[in-house]
C-alpha cells in the first residue's frame, strides 16, 4: 500500500492507494483518506495502524517541526519495518512537468505536486491552476508541461482577517458568509465581498495572461476556498480535490528527481 501526505499550513491530508494501481484512471481512487488538523496529527497512528504500507510520499510546507511529528508517527505505525519514507520536493522536471522557476528547488514542494497533478488529469490542455487555502496560489502550465512561474497572495481567510484585525473600526468578519451582491449593504459583508473580488480577479487575470499565448486555457481550481471563490469567477473552472495527492500518486508511477 502507498501512503500519500500532504501537509499544509493547516491541515493534513492523506491518502492509501494499492501500490500495483497503475494509469491515469487510477488517480484520485483512494482506498482510503482522510483531513485532520494540525492539533489532531497523532490520531493518525490509530488510522494507518494495520495498512500494509510499503512506501510513504509526502508533501510538507508547514517546516521542520511538522517534519519531526509526521516522522514519530509513522515510527509508531511501521516499527522496524524497513520502508521507504520519501520526501517530495521540487525539481528541475518530474513526471512530465519541466519546472521554469528560476531556482526549480525553490518553487515550494505543494505547487509543484499540484501542477504535476492538473498536468496529468488534463494533459495537452493549457492550465491555470489556482489553489485556494491559507495562501492562494495561481500558477501557469503549457500545453507541453512547462511550469512558467505564478503568482502567490494571502487567502482568503488571511485577507478578511487582516482587514478586520488591523482596522480599528471594521468587526472580525466570517469567510464563509454568502454573497450575491457585488456591492454590498453592510460592512461584514462589503469585506468579504472586497476580498472575494480580489481572489477572483487574480485568476482571471492569470487567464488572460495565458490565453494571450496559449489561446483556449482551462482553469483548474482546488483547495478549502475554491467552493467559496468558484462562483464569482466569470468562467466555469475545473474543481477538483485533493490535487497535491493526485500528483503525488502520479510522482509515485513515475521515476523520481
Amino acid at each position: 500500500m502507498l501512503l500519500l501526505i500532504d501537509a499544509g499550513n493547516t491541515r493534513v491530508k492523506w491518502a492509501l492507494v494499492p501500490s500495483s494501481l497503475r494509469g491515469a484512471s487510477a488517480l484520485g481512487q483512494w482506498t482510503a483518506s482522510g483531513m485532520v488538523d494540525h492539533a489532531q496529527l497523532a490520531t493518525l497512528s490509530e488510522t494507518w495502524r494495520g495498512h500494509k504500507i510499503a512506501h510513504v510520499l509526502i508533501s510538507n510546507v508547514a517546516g521542520e517541526g511538522m517534519r519531526d511529528r509526521l516522522e514519530q508517527v509513522l515510527v509508531r505505525v511501521l516499527g522496524l519495518q524497513p520502508v521507504p519514507l520519501e520526501w517530495f520536493a521540487s525539481c528541475a522536471s518530474l513526471a512530465g512537468v519541466r519546472n521554469h522557476y528560476r531556482n526549480p528547488a525553490q518553487l515550494g514542494c505543494d505547487r509543484f505536486a499540484s501542477v504535476i497533478g492538473a498536468h496529468a488529469l488534463y494533459p495537452g490542455k493549457a492550465l491555470i491552476v489556482a489553489t485556494c487555502g491559507t495562501a492562494t496560489t495561481i500558477d501557469a502550465v503549457t500545453p507541453d508541461g512547462i511550469f512558467q512561474g505564478g503568482m502567490i497572495l494571502p487567502g482568503l481567510g488571511l485577507m478578511a482577517a487582516s482587514l478586520a484585525r488591523n482596522t480599528a473600526q471594521l468587526p472580525q468578519v466570517a469567510e464563509t458568509m454568502n454573497i450575491t451582491e457585488t456591492f454590498a449593504d453592510h460592512t461584514d459583508a462589503a469585506i468579504i465581498s472586497g476580498c472575494l473580488a480580489a481572489q477572483a480577479g487574480a485568476v482571471e487575470r492569470a487567464m488572460r495572461a495565458h490565453r494571450q499565448h496559449h489561446g483556449e486555457v482551462q482553469c483548474v481550481l482546488s483547495g478549502g476556498a475554491a467552493p467559496l471563490i468558484a462562483p464569482h469567477l466569470g468562467f466555469a473552472p475545473l474543481r477538483v480535490d485533493n490535487l497535491v495527492l493526485i500528483g503525488l500518486h502520479h510522482v509515485a508511477m513515475k521515476t523520481s528527481c
